[in-house]
């Protein structure tokens, strides 16, 4: 990085927090989410959450305010990520997006739809932590990324009242630093020049 500017193409920057919950640290997930709040993309800003869980019938779901966008990350972010969620034949939910809380204890997101409210929640906060990765350094993924990593040691998800089965863990190699469920913040997204 000459005079400390990455010469890299930014293609979207926002948040994205996330909630993953099993019976055991090491265990298959019983809920998985992917939440994208988005400020800029070539597909404009917006949010769109990305869920599959028990309570989803183990289906996965698409919930968005910008459907443009939720399909630009099918093809160009969660492919790369979890193949479930990359099927452009499932449905993209409307929905309304809301945050509130104060990340030093807690923070929640709620999503409402006509039919669906959603509530995910982090507590037990952690210390933030930067991570950087360049495009083309991890197996199977194009981008790099900068992100505020901040480790939630607990998590719920409710849908329409329901809470999800499962909680969430610390990385048990470096747990005041990485964990199943997060609050990804000030990301940016990177492909080569």
């Amino acid at each position: 990085m000459a005079n400390g500017v990455d010469p890299n193409k930014v293609i979207l920057t926002g948040e994205n927090p996330y909630v993953r919950l099993s019976h055991t640290p090491d265990g298959e997930l019983t809920t998985r989410t992917s939440l994208w709040k988005v400020i800029l993309s070539p597909a404009g800003p917006g949010n769109a959450l990305f869920i599959i869980s028990e309570l989803t019938g183990n289906r996965p779901r698409i919930y968005s305010d910008n459907i443009a966008m939720a399909r630009w990350f099918q093809r160009n972010i969660v492919n790369h990520q979890f193949q479930p969620f990359a099927d452009e034949g499932l449905d993209v939910i409307e929905a309304e997006f809301e945050e509130y809380g104060d990340v030093r204890s807690f923070w929640s997101e709620a999503i409402v739809s006509g039919e669906d409210d959603i509530t995910m929640t982090w507590y037990d906060i952690g210390e933030p932590h930067i991570i950087n990765p360049p495009p083309n350094s991890r197996p199977g993924r194009p981008h790099g990324v900068y992100a505020c990593m901040i480790p939630a040691a607990g998590a719920r998800l409710t849908l329409n009242g329901v809470a999800a089965l499962g909680r969430t863990y610390l990385a048990s190699e470096h747990p005041n630093t990485a964990a199943m469920s997060s609050l990804a913040f000030s990301e940016t997204w990177l492909l080569e020049r």
